[in-house]
Order: C-alpha cells, then structure tokens, then sequence
C-alpha cells in the first residue's frame, strides 16, 4: 500500500499552488498518496501590518503545531517567511529548484520604477522593499498594505475591480464590501515567483535587478518541513524527500538565512540577501542593510567554495560580520552588535 501523507498549507491562492507543486512532486518520486489539509494562521486572521505581529514568522506557528501534533505530516512554507531558528522536533527536509528570487514591480500604464511620476504611491507589505524603495526614489509615498496577490494588484490604478465593485476613477478609489480600496495605488511590489507560480507574471512591468533591490533572504525558495524521525530512513517519504532536495537551492539559502541569523533581525527586518552557486561549488552572496527611511544603505559581497552547508552557513555569518565592523546596526534595528 502506498504510504498515506497529509500536507498542510495556508489557505490562500499561492500557498495552495505551492503546496499542490509539492505534493504533485512528492506523488511522482515514491510510493506516497497525498491529501492536503488546510491550516488557517494567525497571519490569516488579522489585518494589522505584518511588522506589528513580528514578521512573516505569522504564516509558520500554525503549520508547525500542526505536524508536532500529527494532524499533518509535511508542511509546505515560502522559506522567506521562515524564522531561522530551528523547531524543536521539526526539519526542513527538501527545499525543491528555487524560482525566480527577484522583485517585480506591479504598475499602472507599464510604468517602471524610474518612470513613476514624483510622489507616486507604491505599495509593499515588506520594510525590506520599502525601505530599499525609498532608498532609490526617496519622493515616493510608500503605502503599507496586507492582502493575497490578487487584493493586492487589485490596488494599482487601472487593474480591474473585484466582482460587485464599481471601477475606481483615478480620482476617488472604491473600496469594496469589506475590501481594500480598488485603484488608490500607482504600483504595488511582489515577489516575481509568486505571480510566476499564479500564472499573473504578466502584471509585472519590471523585474528588479538586485543591484536595484535585493531580495529577501530565502525570496522565492520553498521549505518543505517534516517531523524529524520522518526525514530519514527508507520510507517513500524519506526517499522522495530526498530526491526532491536541490543542493544548489539549499546551499545558497543557508548562506543567505545564516546572514540574517547572524544579525539577529528577523524575517521582517530591512535585509537583503542572495546567493547563487556555480557548477565549481563558489557561491556567490550579496548582503546588505537599508535605514528604514531609505537614508542610508550599506551592501558587502562574498565568494567561497561550499562543499556543505556548514561551509554555506559560515560564509553568511562572515559576510554579516563585515556588516557589522561597517556600521549597519546603526543603520537598522538589528539585535546583533559589533
């Protein structure tokens, strides 16, 4: 008989379509039969800024209760949500290929961000892409917003209403039964893999280098987490674990997460990271840290052979020292000092 597994995921658009990803991929590498099960989050039921609540770290709790208490056996994260602190009794057992970890830019007329008119409003539920965004167009009025991928491009001028909702003239936005208001902002921004996952990459006008805004530690990686005991041995879900692991995703996330752990900021802190791994096994990692205001940015590169992800991890950790001597916890509210 095939080996019976209950993946757990939020609810909404994109986390369904990344969990079904998973568990279509964890049906094909073994003998497993998958169900999905739904887990609602504390993130999911309150609207206040996600900075408030102490980051993405909201998405993950529920999740991880879920599988310590066996009401599900895999759990399927956005790894840029995940704290970098381990679970007790838990392991992040696959992190499948990485999508595009770059950000997009959502924007009314195909503007791009050089092109947004003086005082555009742009919005982001990230103080890494708003402090980065006022960095580089310090005129503009960057708008705290929460909401799927959906309410949230909803929000750029022009895109169409949700159903029973009057169109937004640009003077006077609509704000639906219960909803955000529809047409009040110039652009919004959000994770390319995300929309690439959705099928709505076409809403993107510009794909940002990351010499413009780098991403988020983790951005665009997936965390497949597991109860411990279940990670190894030769079960079909230990074995299509496994298989389902990338080593060129894994080793370049460590470093980047092992950024963040080192400057004790948190998922939710103005933090860039991102790394790529050569056929050689150099990685290449950039960091950097940005004032919340956009007044001032500090940025430092690394390259290193990493033939595990200790030699990953320790990479992460010097470059985030070089950080520190350089002043960024005068810059940002980091917990880690020099």
């Amino acid at each position: 008989m095939p080996q019976q597994v209950r993946v757990g995921t939020r609810a909404s658009a994109l986390a369904l379509t990344q969990t079904g990803h998973v568990a279509d991929a964890l049906a094909a590498l073994a003998d497993v039969t998958v169900e999905t099960v739904r887990v609602r989050t504390e993130g999911d039921r309150v609207s206040t800024s996600l900075a408030s609540l102490g980051g993405t770290g909201v998405f993950v709790t529920a999740l991880r209760d879920a599988l310590l208490d066996g009401r599900c056996d895999v759990a399927v994260h956005s790894l840029k949500d995940l704290p970098t602190g381990d679970a007790e009794g838990l392991t992040v057992a696959a992190m499948p290929v990485r999508q595009d970890p770059r950000d997009a830019l959502c924007a009314r007329d195909g503007l791009t961000l050089a092109a947004l008119p003086l005082g555009a409003r742009v919005g982001t539920g990230s103080p890494r892409r708003a402090a980065q965004l006022r960095a580089r167009r310090p005129d503009l009025e960057v708008v705290d917003i929460r909401g799927n991928v959906d309410t949230r491009l909803r929000r750029v001028r022009g895109s169409v209403p949700v159903a029973g909702a009057a169109p937004a003239p640009t003077a006077t936005p609509v704000a639906p039964p219960g909803g955000s208001p529809v047409g009040d902002l110039d652009a919004v921004v959000l994770a390319a893999a995300g929309l690439a996952r959705l099928g709505r990459l076409d809403a993107a006008t510009e794909l940002f280098a990351p010499d413009v805004l780098l991403p988020a530690p983790g951005q665009g990686a997936l965390a497949v987490e597991v109860r411990t005991a279940d990670a190894d041995g030769e079960a079909p879900l230990a074995q299509a674990l496994r298989a389902l692991d990338d080593v060129a995703t894994r080793r370049a996330v460590v470093a980047e997460r092992a950024v963040l752990a080192r400057l004790e900021a948190g998922c939710a802190a103005p933090v860039g990271a991102w790394g790529e791994l050569a056929a050689d096994g150099t990685l290449s990692l950039d960091a950097n840290v940005t004032a919340v205001d956009g007044t001032g940015s500090l940025r430092r590169r690394t390259r290193g052979l990493v033939a595990s992800d200790d030699d990953a991890r320790a990479l992460g950790r010097a470059l985030a020292d070089e950080l520190l001597t350089a002043g960024a916890g005068d810059l940002a509210p980091l917990g880690a000092t020099r």
